[in-house]
């Protein structure tokens, strides 16, 4: 068994589509770790705000069977992957770590993913695990916050803790 931690967002229908998706990782793979889940503003084009989460699973997938797991998943949810990547969306789930594994497979998949430098994926994960260690830079997710907000306060002040149930 290996450790994903998964960043999910969604802005259409976002609580609907969070809470069912929480449902199936947990009826898929037992216990999920789930952070505090945070509104933000779309990034990278003109949309609805998303709300954005993160989950720890235990996975007996590789990381490639994930990703196509997870895939299927947003795909059950109505992901279109024919429209640009920056936009509107009910589900989206990433492999944002993979015990500390460094990949780049097929397809857009790469562990740990790019979108780390970003407030809505590495707050979620560091609220569930501050003291994890990127694999790729050796730096705990604690020491990842606290870059983030030194060198993009206006950011990560743009968080807003909300609820989903």
């Amino acid at each position: 068994m290996a450790k994903a931690y998964l960043s999910l967002g969604a802005n259409l229908d976002p609580v609907q589509h969070l809470r069912r998706a929480l449902r199936e990782l947990r009826e898929r793979f037992g216990n999920v770790l789930v952070s505090p889940v945070y509104r933000t503003a779309a990034v990278g084009f003109d949309g609805a705000d998303f709300l954005n989460a993160a989950a720890i699973i235990d996975s007996d997938l590789d990381p490639i069977a994930l990703d196509a797991w997870l895939h299927a998943l947003e795909d059950a949810h109505g992901r279109r992957r024919d429209q640009p990547r920056f936009s509107d969306r009910p589900l989206d789930i990433d492999i944002i770590f993979f015990d500390d594994r460094v990949l780049t497979g097929p397809g857009h998949l790469e562990i740990p993913r790019p979108e780390l430098r970003h407030a809505f994926v590495l707050k979620p994960l560091f609220d569930l695990a501050p003291g994890f260690r990127d694999p790729r830079s050796g730096r705990t997710l604690a020491e990842l916050w606290a870059q983030l907000q030194g060198e993009n306060p206006e950011e990560s002040s743009r968080l807003l803790l909300t609820a989903i149930d």
